[in-house]
């Protein structure tokens, strides 16, 4: 086990920067690939860019170009549908070839609008139908506890997900068989496709429901870089947890782009080629990466 009192307090500013320029990777890729599609889920990937950036730039153990690694670190998605700001990161890692990113959606891609663990490598949970992926993660990570093996899992929730009955029925059972190797994170976001998840059903209090069903519970600015790896990383190592841990992280809806952050009809959409280059433009100058 590392002793918390061991792990540095902040980042570097060379590893607050990579993770800031990761998170525009995403950002920027998102465009891009949506622009091949004509329609995605741009807000959607935007409130969760950091926490994919610093899963994929600085938390979780992976080897280059060795999806099938037995020893990596697992993720899934319940938001299945941000899969387009996944599919960069992944081919970054070399798990398949960048080219496959020109032609996502296309007929014959492997890539769609949500990950298929059968046909993209590095995709560890085909999600899209909400409210099963905590529950799969649970089974890796007791698997990987029967085999021996020490990855942690990790599965990314919207905050809407939280209406759907399996995800605690899940959260109740992690609970119950000690799964300390699992962490939930909650892109809180506060919408969902029909509108504000207040108006929709009401959630809170949310924290409070997770750490009633035997969680171990933090929040975090989910769109601050450095909090995000620092207690992810302490969550990591700290081996002896017995709880699963739950994260709450608070983003905003189509973070970068302020007219995206406004309206919530941009869940799913498609940009012109002149409002696209007014979009990049703008999630470059808000990106903090100079």
């Amino acid at each position: 086990m590392t002793s918390h009192n061991s792990l540095p307090n902040s980042l570097s500013e060379a590893e607050t920067r990579r993770l800031k320029e990761l998170a525009l990777f995403v950002r920027t890729e998102t465009v891009r690939l949506i622009s091949i599609a004509k329609v995605g889920h741009y807000s959607s990937v935007f409130s969760c860019a950091e926490i994919f950036s610093v899963l994929y730039g600085d938390v979780m153990a992976l080897r280059r170009a060795e999806p099938k690694w037995p020893e990596r670190d697992r993720f899934l998605m319940g938001k299945g549908h941000a899969a387009v700001g996944l599919f960069p990161l992944l081919a970054e890692w070399d798990f398949f070839p960048k080219e496959w990113l020109d032609n996502y959606t296309r007929l014959g891609s492997p890539l769609g609008d949500h990950p298929d663990m059968r046909k993209v490598p590095g995709v560890d949970f085909s999600s899209g139908s909400i409210g099963h992926a905590l529950s799969a993660g649970i089974g890796m990570a007791l698997g990987g506890r029967l085999n021996r093996q020490d990855f942690s899992v990790y599965v990314l929730l919207g905050d809407g997900e939280m209406q759907e009955g399996q995800v605690w029925a899940a959260a109740m059972a992690a609970a119950h068989h000690r799964v300390g190797r699992l962490t939930a994170i909650v892109d809180r976001n506060r919408y969902q496709l029909d509108g504000t998840v207040e108006e929709v059903i009401n959630i809170e209090p949310l924290a409070d429901k997770w750490r009633t069903f035997g969680w171990d519970v933090h929040e975090v600015d989910g769109h601050d870089v450095e909090a995000l790896a620092l207690l992810l990383r302490r969550l990591k190592t700290d081996t002896a947890r017995e709880k699963p841990a739950c994260v709450i992280a608070h983003t905003l809806k189509g973070k970068g782009v302020g007219f995206m952050e406004r309206e919530p009809g941009w869940h799913l959409g498609y940009l012109a080629p002149a409002d696209e280059e007014k979009v990049l433009a703008e999630i470059k100058a808000k990106a903090g990466v100079e």
